[in-house]
């Protein structure tokens, strides 16, 4: 498995960082970090304002800025993340957070777009493997054509799942679906919404 980090200049540095010139010169290391926590790690769930009261006490220990990374495997991609801006502390735990939103997408064997996730905000733990984005939660399956909004979205990489516990809305077409939460394998290869409530039909 590979990882590539790009901004256009091969250097996703390049575009700001705030931290000591110690750091800006281990960039290539330092954001090889960022992104394993970015793909893997996160907390269950997080309350905001706990989230503001640590980061008036604790500035970050590193900050990017328009992040673009690839993973890959034998150079084919398998998932790519965009995320305006990364915040990453080591006290008093190592957490990053993502204030201005992450989109992920996964890519099939093929080299094809098979889903999207987009939030407006993420963090995550590095001694939990899992990762919650929350608010506006929005996920494209390209092959079902169906567009799923949820409160919020949980990335467990140990346990290989993606799921939400909170009602969910799936729209394909004028056929919207409602359910009390949602599923799927870590390569959001088998989508399936659970417990459904109903499906509507609306006259186009």
């Amino acid at each position: 498995m590979d990882w590539r980090i790009d901004n256009g200049e091969n250097e996703i540095m390049n575009k700001g960082v705030k931290g000591s010139e110690k750091e800006v010169k281990r960039s290539e290391r330092t954001n090889v970090l960022s992104l394993l926590i970015i793909l893997l790690l996160s907390s269950c769930g997080y309350d905001m304002k706990d989230i503001e009261r640590f980061e008036r006490k604790n500035p970050p220990d590193q900050e990017v800025t328009d992040a673009h990374v690839w993973r890959t495997e034998e150079g084919k991609p398998q998932l790519e993340l965009d995320a305006p801006t990364i915040v990453q502390y080591r006290q008093p735990d190592t957490r990053t957070l993502y204030p201005k939103g992450v989109e992920l997408r996964f890519y099939d064997e093929n080299r094809h777009l098979q889903t999207l996730i987009r939030a407006n905000k993420a963090t995550s733990y590095d001694d939990k493997n899992i990762l919650t984005a929350t608010d506006s939660v929005v996920v494209i399956d390209y092959s079902t054509h169906d567009t799923v909004y949820l409160k919020d979205i949980t990335w467990e990489s140990d346990n290989d799942i993606i799921y939400s516990h909170n009602p969910v809305r799936a729209v394909n077409g004028s056929r919207v679906t409602y359910g009390d939460g949602f599923t799927s394998d870590g390569n959001m290869t088998n989508l399936r919404i659970t417990r459904q409530r109903g499906t509507i039909e609306f006259e186009e």
